[in-house]
């Protein structure tokens, strides 16, 4: 079969690409570049393409049965223009452009995040309330706004669905994201404290296997939430250090102190240009949802693995990969990542 991927060198991409190669699909890999660590394959085909680009698209997406839509920006500022037009417009380009390919199926990967993390119940699944309100951080408004920008090419006749993952995590990452950036720093032993935060995080692997799963069983039209599991920050953190042999991270800093310590910190962190000290960062931590997977689990068959794995396989990555800086000598561990052939 022949699906295509846009963002296909990303964090999701590199994973989903060697996994469909491993199935026996030809890809067409969609980015704006292809870069050093791009999966090499007979089967796989890239294309330089921007998602704004149609007519492009369209072309790259000839005689294409299936197209994972993955490009995305992530930020944790409050408002970012060129990443409310990616993660808005962006979608919309990309299926109107697959609508005209005639595709057969389109799998929008959109986050948890599309829905408000602030419930009362304390429990995210697809029937909660959605990021609508403008105080919400632009990825949440974003990320809602794009799935309904697909809706309305839902409406004029293009199948597709939805899945929304949570905090992905895990091997191979040539980046780093977020996540895996903070555990690698974890495992070297350079963090001596961290924040309490509690959030569902899931293996990347196992996002692959859901949109996957999702283009074969899923419901034109429905949302499926790709949740993983429960995981303390901190403990993940001393977990990596663990297998490392490092220093582990001491204690927690309450949320109670770091809300006081925002109003003052988010101005200089903007100022050294970087988001990770916000309103919105500090805010994922406080809601800590329970995300309940249980839709995507009956209808598409999905089951996530334990976080004690990835945790283990992330480490072993990062050696393999050289980008430990030393050896971890109490990992003894190895990971099986699927790879192109």
């Amino acid at each position: 079969m022949k699906v295509a991927v846009t963002g296909a060198a990303g964090f999701v991409g590199t994973n989903l690409v060697n996994q469909l190669v491993a199935n026996g699909h030809e890809v067409i890999a969609i980015d704006r570049i292809s870069p050093a660590h791009a999966t090499e394959s007979s089967r796989v085909t890239w294309v330089a393409a921007d998602i704004f680009d149609q007519e492009a698209l369209a072309d790259a997406f000839a005689g294409v049965d299936t197209v994972y839509h993955l490009v995305a920006m992530i930020t944790l500022k409050q408002q970012d223009e060129l990443a409310w037009k990616v993660n808005t417009e962006g979608v919309a380009s990309t299926a109107r452009a697959a609508l005209k390919a005639g595709v057969r199926r389109f799998v929008h990967c959109s986050s948890i995040h599309s829905f408000d993390q602030y419930t009362d119940s304390g429990i995210v699944d697809e029937t909660s309330k959605r990021s609508e309100d403008p105080k919400l951080p632009v990825y949440d408004r974003s990320k809602w706004t794009g799935e309904q920008e697909l809706r309305k090419v839902i409406a004029d006749g293009l199948d597709a669905v939805i899945c929304n993952p949570t905090g992905v995590y895990g091997p191979v990452d040539h980046g780093l994201s977020r996540i895996n950036g903070m555990l690698r720093d974890a495992a070297q032993g350079k963090v001596p404290m961290f924040v309490e935060g509690t959030f569902d995080l899931v293996d990347v692997r196992d996002v692959v296997r859901g949109l996957i799963l999702a283009a074969e069983k899923g419901k034109t039209g429905e949302n499926y939430l790709l949740g993983g599991e429960d995981v303390r920050l901190i403990d993940a953190m001393r977990t990596v250090a663990d297998l490392c042999g490092r220093f582990r991270p001491l204690w927690a800093l309450p949320l109670s102190v770091l809300k006081m310590i925002v109003p003052i910190a988010e101005p200089i962190s903007n100022l050294l240009g970087s988001d990770l000290v916000s309103r919105a960062s500090i805010a994922a931590l406080v809601a800590q949802p329970t995300v309940d997977a249980s839709k995507a689990k009956a209808e598409l068959g999905y089951h996530p693995r334990p976080s004690a794995e990835t945790l283990a396989d992330l480490v072993a990555f990062l050696a393999d990969s050289n980008q430990m800086g030393k050896a971890c000598p109490k990992s003894g561990q190895r990971f099986e990542a699927v790879t192109a052939s």
